[in-house]
C-alpha cells in the first residue's frame, strides 16, 4: 500500500460523518493553507476548504469571485496539511448551478485532484437534482442552506433567514430536499436557532451549525475568525477563543526595530561569524 493510500484509510470519513447524527458533536474548522491544516487535524473531524478563502486570504468583498483552480489549489495544500480529518471542499460560485453534468466534471476534477473526500455546494430544492446525481456516481455532498455567501446580491447583503413565517418554511424545505437527494451531513448558516432546532429534528443526516443552534449534530467557523485574525467584521455568531492580531504586530514591530537598529542578525543567526565580528 502507498504512503498516500495510508493517509487516505485512516482519515475520519464520509460513512463515519453520517454515523454521528445525533451523537458527539462534529467538530468542523476551515483551512486553506497545509501549515494551518497541520496544527487544526488533532482537534478537529472536518476541515472545510471554503470558499470563504476569496475574502479571508485574497481581501476579496464576497465568494463570488472564487475560482475552481484557487479551491483546487488550497484543497491540495491542505491535503498535504492534514493525516485524520475529512477533508470538504467547497464547490466555488458557476461551477454547478448551470446543470448535473456541470456540477459534476467540475466536482469530479476537484476530487480527482485534491484527494478530497467531499464537496460542499449551496442552495436548496433547486439544487436537489443536482445533489441526486452527484451521490448517485460517487461523489458525496455536504449541502448548505440558509444564508447562502454565494448568494449574497440576491439577499442584499448577509442577513439572517427564517425571521418570518415563509422564510422559516422554506429554510426547512430546502433541508429536506437537499437530505431526501442523498447529501451526508448539512450545514446550516445565519439561521433562527427554532428553524435550524427544527431542521435538526426532521431531516436524518447530521447538521452543522453556523450562526444556527446548539441544538445541530455539529459546530463550523473559520478559523480565522476565532484566531482574531480576520478583522473585515465579526459576526454575531463568532466567538474569538484568542486574539493572535495583537501577537503578530507586536512580533513584526520588534523585527523591525531590530532590523534598523542592526541587532537582527547577529552571530547566532549567521554562518561563519564570531561575536568579534558584530
Amino acid at each position: 500500500m502507498s504512503a498516500s493510500s495510508d493517509q487516505t484509510a485512516s482519515r475520519f470519513t464520509v460513512p463515519e460523518v453520517t454515523a454521528r447524527k445525533g451523537g458527539t458533536p462534529l467538530v468542523t474548522l476551515t483551512a486553506y493553507t497545509a501549515p494551518m491544516a497541520r496544527l487544526l487535524d488533532p482537534h478537529v473531524d472536518i476541515l472545510l476548504v471554503g470558499d470563504s478563502v476569496g475574502m479571508v486570504l485574497y481581501g476579496m468583498d464576497t465568494t463570488l469571485s472564487v475560482d475552481l483552480t484557487m479551491m483546487i489549489n488550497h484543497a491540495k495544500a491542505v491535503m498535504r496539511g492534514s493525516r485524520q480529518a475529512c477533508v470538504v471542499v467547497d464547490m466555488p460560485f458557476g461551477t454547478y448551478e448551470e446543470s448535473p453534468q456541470q456540477a459534476f466534471q467540475n466536482a469530479a476534477r476537484l476530487m480527482r485532484e485534491t484527494g478530497c473526500a467531499a464537496v460542499k455546494l449551496e442552495g436548496g430544492e433547486e439544487m436537489a437534482e443536482t445533489v441526486s446525481f452527484l451521490t448517485k456516481r460517487g461523489i458525496p455532498v455536504m449541502g448548505h442552506v440558509g444564508l447562502m455567501p454565494q448568494q449574497v446580491q440576491a439577499l442584499g447583503g448577509f442577513k439572517a433567514q427564517g425571521k418570518d413565517d415563509q422564510s422559516a418554511h422554506q429554510v426547512i424545505e430546502d433541508a429536506t430536499a437537499i437530505a431526501g437527494a442523498g447529501a451526508f451531513s448539512l450545514v446550516i448558516e445565519g439561521v433562527m436557532e427554532p428553524v435550524a432546532r427544527k431542521v435538526t429534528e426532521i431531516v436524518k443526516i447530521p447538521t452543522i451549525g453556523i450562526g444556527a443552534s446548539p441544538a445541530c449534530d455539529g459546530q463550523v467557523l473559520v478559523t480565522e475568525d476565532i484566531l482574531g485574525l480576520f478583522a473585515a467584521f465579526k459576526p454575531k455568531f463568532v466567538k474569538r477563543y484568542t486574539d493572535l492580531s495583537d501577537d503578530v504586530s507586536n512580533a513584526v514591530a520588534s523585527y523591525a526595530e531590530e532590523v534598523r537598529q542592526r541587532q537582527f542578525p547577529d552571530a547566532d543567526h549567521c554562518f561563519g561569524m564570531t561575536q568579534k565580528n558584530t
